[in-house]
């Protein structure tokens, strides 16, 4: 019967070395492999008839077979050797079952590589169809001792079908990793995933995650999160002994269980249910409960939980499914147990919740409201709210701590976490909480925090949004300030006026005669490295040893790196972080063109960063090319349109179809010196933008309030 059963699990496992050997890849992969931009696969499909024939996909997205395309990249010069992890990942994005069940077979198997090595390697010695007969039962006991034998259903089923190759291949890219290998290969894959499908998942960034668990408190032993996505909030806690996560999809669930399973050594519980309808840790009391729950929700389940004893607090409306998840929330913590529920700012104001909100004050469960900047989780284009409630155990507090830190970040960043501002958002709220948290007051910071009498919000509308509550700030930052801002615009724009570049000679047209060539040849032939960008940001402090980041916004704006990302991987096979080094030519390939930054030593403008995603590094051989010179050219209007395609919502530049004039050494350098005079004249003006929005508005301010006269 033993042989039977590992003559079929053979069988099956030959099927699935095939389907590796037969891994497809999108237009987009290819892209990604080569480092180029997806209008360059479509030209190479064009122009080279021994192009690789799709596979699989459709007629407009085809997909094509990973082997054929790396021998045809490397054939071509275009490919030296494909990162370890970029080929685990395209294993993992073809797997017949679709990538979240690869995942989740290959999180068990990590897991089995971390807890049980010695297993490991003794099912790795042999074949692959032993090891495919073997796995199954080893997994098993690893997931029931480190998940219980209640694990959601997504890791119930035998993963014995699961293409050893693959898993294999993840264990080696575990292995490249200097420590805590399991986990941060786990975490790039899972990460990937998440990036190549983000209108899927709703997910809290690193900074918010990291915030609320610092809210949460010191020592907080056992925690929940019952909406818990793929496990982020609850990952973000340090020292805890019991993680219990739930969540409507069994696939999230599974995730977040071998996520936080990897992260750490807790115990971890983990079940796929709807928390609000079937809540399967009923009766459960935890330290903490953190949480960032569906927002506007109307069939949670209204009429089915009417008389349900969560409710302590009032029923809430129909159109109130985030006051029920705060009740739920406060139902499962033990006294004095805190909660941190990120919110929409509708909560704190809808007159439909007015008699819960005054409910919750009344009592002492509500502590803190806090309205974060635009941007820091999604949806980004709104200023959520984190309300901390703690499960009363004495007497009620006499004020509710409010703060707002949207005037801690800068006007006009762009969607995501705002970038370089989180951590004085990050450091402002704490200070705040920990203050008020010891001793019920804090210090009142205008415009930014205050603790606000609880009688003082018990009227008709009991509106807990912090900028109704909180005195402005200064003016400006006060006359000092608006003064110095004054002197400054003064000085720049003497500057601009200096920097304005002459009237330029009428040309008799020999530049238009000029030979021609492209990036792209002069990539092949040595004159300069090609090379994109994939760092995305990681929230501060999140893994250690953080690097600057350059963004796309950073070079869009005109400003230095202001995020911060982790080095990223194995030292076998790895995609190597891009550092930028003095010299090189850095430009965005997706949505506004006609960009193009040269790197000096001065690290605001990005030397010593990591390259982030979007971004196209041009580093050219200093003999054959002068940077400025590349630089100018590439921001031609014309030069720019020619290379770019255009999606739906996008325009993305193909930066190999770029061209410049073929110059001497010495005409490039006479064209450079001028692109950089006129760099330098675009850097001032930009600064004196700026600084005139500043005057402009603090004298706005000023005049409105009442601290600067119209005198």
């Amino acid at each position: 019967m033993q042989e039977d059963s590992a003559a079929t699990a053979a069988a099956g496992n030959t099927v699935e070395v095939t389907a590796e050997r037969t891994a497809e890849v999108t237009a987009a992969g290819i892209a990604r492999l080569a480092g180029v931009g997806r209008a360059a696969v479509s030209n190479w499909r064009r122009r080279h008839p021994d192009f690789p024939k799709p596979v699989g996909g459709t007629e407009t997205s085809p997909s094509f077979a990973l082997s054929d395309v790396e021998n045809w990249l490397r054939a071509q010069g275009k490919l030296a050797e494909v990162p370890l992890r970029e080929r685990v990942w395209q294993q993992v994005a073809s797997h017949p079952g679709g990538a979240v069940a690869a995942l989740v077979d290959v999180g068990a198997a990590l897991l089995l590589v971390r807890d049980r090595p010695a297993r490991w390697l003794e099912l790795t010695a042999g074949s692959d169809e032993r090891m495919a007969a073997l796995l199954p039962d080893a997994t098993a006991e690893v997931l029931d001792h480190r998940l219980g034998p209640a694990h959601p259903p997504a890791l119930g089923r035998r993963p014995g079908g699961a293409p050893v190759p693959l898993l294999r291949a993840a264990a080696e890219l575990a292995a490249g990793y200097r420590d805590d290998g399991a986990r941060k290969a786990f975490e790039f894959l899972l990460g990937r995933h998440l990036d190549a499908n983000p209108r899927q998942y709703t997910l809290t960034p690193d900074g918010c995650a990291a915030l609320m668990a610092a809210l949460a408190g010191p020592g907080v032993r056992t925690a929940l999160d019952p909406a818990c996505g793929t496990g982020g909030l609850l990952r973000a806690l340090d020292g805890a002994d019991a993680l219990h996560a739930e969540d409507v999809s069994p696939e999230l669930a599974a995730l977040a269980a071998l996520r936080l399973a990897l992260h750490g050594s807790a115990r971890v519980r983990a079940a796929a249910a709807d928390s609000l309808r079937a809540d399967t840790f009923a009766g459960l009391a935890v330290d903490a409960v953190l949480c960032h729950p569906p927002f506007n929700e109307r069939a949670w389940g209204h009429e089915e939980l009417a008389y349900d004893p969560r409710w302590e607090y009032g029923l809430p409306a129909r159109t109130e499914s985030e006051l029920a998840w705060v009740q739920h929330a406060l139902a499962h913590l033990r006294e004095g147990g805190t909660a941190v529920l990120l919110m929409p700012p509708a909560v704190a104001a809808r007159r439909s919740g007015r008699r819960i909100r005054a409910d919750l004050l009344r009592r002492g469960a509500l502590r803190a409201v806090v309205s974060l900047p635009a941007g820091a989780a999604p949806p980004y284009g709104i200023p959520l709210q984190l309300w901390v409630l703690r499960r009363p155990a004495g007497p009620a507090p006499a004020g509710l701590l409010l703060v707002d830190t949207a005037g801690l970040v800068p006007e006009g960043q762009g969607q995501g976490q705002p970038r370089g501002a989180w951590p004085a958002v990050h450091d402002a709220v704490l200070a705040a909480w920990t203050a008020y948290d010891r001793t019920g007051a804090t210090d009142e910071v205008p415009g930014v925090s205050r603790v606000v009498p609880v009688v003082e919000l018990l009227d008709d509308e009991v509106d807990l949004t912090p900028a109704r509550h909180l005195p402005p700030p200064g003016a400006g930052g006060g006359l000092a300030e608006l003064t110095a801002v004054r002197e400054r615009l003064d000085e720049t724009l003497s500057r601009a006026a200096r920097l304005t570049p002459p009237t330029a000679a009428p040309a008799d047209g020999s530049a238009a005669r000029t030979p021609q060539t492209t990036i792209g040849e002069l990539a092949r032939a040595g004159a300069l490295l090609l090379r994109a960008g994939t760092a995305t940001a990681t929230a501060s402090g999140a893994d250690g040893g953080e690097l600057p980041l350059l963004t796309e916004h950073d070079v869009h704006s005109g400003g230095p790196p202001s995020a911060t990302t982790t080095p990223a991987g194995p030292t076998a096979g790895a995609e190597e972080p891009i550092v930028v080094e003095p010299g090189d030519v850095v430009v965005p390939v997706v949505g506004a063109v006609g960009i193009a930054r040269v790197v000096t030593a001065d690290p605001a403008s990005g030397a010593g960063a990591v390259l982030g995603r979007n971004l196209q590094l041009l580093r050219p051989d200093p003999a054959a090319l002068d940077p400025w010179f590349l630089a100018g050219f590439l921001r031609g209007t014309a030069n720019t349109r020619r290379a770019s395609s255009h999606a739906s919502t996008a325009t993305r530049l193909d930066v190999r179809r770029l061209r410049l004039p073929r110059l001497a050494p010495a005409e490039q350098r006479r064209y450079g010196a001028r692109f950089r005079a006129l760099a330098e004249f675009e850097d001032v003006l930009r600064q004196a933008g700026r600084l005139g929005e500043q005057l402009v508005q603090g004298l706005y301010d000023g005049l409105s309030d009442g601290s600067v006269t119209p005198d």
